[in-house]
């Protein structure tokens, strides 16, 4: 189980020399000409090393997840591949780390435009992976082994997540939509609104009743979906009255930065383990040889990760630098969060009418 650990670790560190690399290689890297720049432009060096760091990490993943793939017993070769042989890994990571500093510029730019569709891609997983999480918190306090103790819980953590979505509502409409003028953040904040109403309806109808709890967790991811797409907007949108990431090296866009980067892995690992969300059949295989968790699937997220890490580095833009300090920021990351919102609601909603569309199908046992 410690293998995984290390993983994360690898990621970490890959994902921080991207970001060196981004903020920092102008001066140390400017002696190098076949990384000059992307297009003829100067500015374009950090966006390249970012997408070249992605790449290389990118690399090794795929490659444990092509080896891995299917393992699912401890018996297997491939587990002990999976969870030892550092030596061996650590060789290939450093050639992963090397090689791609000497592939042409436009191949790293298509690598970029795959990397976008990665990066989605992990959204989604990312995506099905906390709803799964939200539907199990809910069946673990209501199983008949937890209900007694943990109805004041439910009612407590139900009423708190509403009462804080509602208010953080509020809040966003005071501090991002000012004025009329702010069309799209009224828009934004208000569909969110509905979507979080439509679900509490839909959550508290008695052929569905999947409760409060479900509803208002989902609440809180939504309003924070909103809240983190409309922070990304551009310094330059006056809509948005609060302290932004300005690359300025404050103490404000430091700790920001740290959080949110700590968050990319964080996400990533927890999304890594949990393959059972994916799963559309029942585990017939108790036996203690069984695999703690799909090793293929846990390299799979991480090699999408590597993707992920690369786009909130360059803002979903390869043609842009963002600021020193900065993460996830411009338009495209706008967009991206405010779809990746509205897919999360539908999603939800798909998980509570799907038994009566599809029957025989149970999808909040997964």
């Amino acid at each position: 189980m410690i293998a995984r650990y290390i993983y994360a670790i690898i990621f970490l560190i890959m994902s921080v020399i991207a970001w060196m690399l981004r903020d920092y290689s102008h001066r140390t890297l400017n002696d190098l000409h076949f990384l000059r720049g992307c297009g003829g432009e100067q500015e374009c060096l950090g966006a390249e090393g970012v997408l070249r760091a992605s790449f290389g990490c990118f690399l090794f993943f795929f490659v444990m997840y092509l080896t891995t793939v299917r393992t699912s017993r401890t018996d297997d070769p491939r587990d002990s591949w999976h969870s030892g042989w550092w030596p061996v890994k650590a060789f290939i990571l450093a050639f992963f780390i090397v090689i791609p500093f000497f592939i042409p510029s436009a191949f790293i730019q298509i690598y970029g435009e795959i990397a976008r569709f990665g990066a989605g891609i992990f959204l989604v997983i990312q995506l099905v992976s906390i709803v799964n999480f939200i539907y199990w918190w809910n069946e673990s306090w209501l199983s008949d082994n937890n209900i007694r103790r943990c109805r004041i819980p439910i009612v407590l953590v139900s009423v708190l997540s509403f009462v804080a979505s509602i208010g953080a509502i509020i809040l966003m409409y005071i501090y991002f939509s000012p004025r009329a003028s702010c069309g799209l953040n009224i828009f934004f904040i208000t569909w969110t609104l509905v979507l979080i109403i439509i679900m509490t309806i839909i959550s508290l109808k008695p052929d569905i009743n999947a409760g409060l709890l479900t509803s208002g967790l989902m609440a809180l991811y939504l309003v924070f979906l909103c809240w983190s797409s409309i922070m990304s907007e551009p310094v330059s949108e006056t809509c948005n009255t609060m302290t932004r990431q300005t690359g300025k090296g404050d103490w404000l866009t430091i700790l920001s930065f740290l959080i949110a980067f700590g968050a990319i892995v964080m996400s990533t690992f927890s999304t890594g383990i949990d393959s059972k969300a994916f799963s559309f059949k029942t585990d017939e295989d108790p036996s203690e040889d069984k695999v703690p968790y799909g090793y293929g699937f846990f390299h799979f997220v991480f090699a999408m990760g590597s993707m992920y890490f690369a786009m909130l580095l360059i803002g979903w833009n390869l043609h842009q630098t963002a600021h020193k300090w900065s993460i996830d920021t411009g338009w495209a990351s706008v967009w991206v969060k405010i779809v990746n919102e509205w897919l999360a609601a539908a999603l939800y909603i798909w998980t509570m009418i799907a038994p009566f569309v599809i029957k025989d199908r149970d999808f909040s046992s997964h």
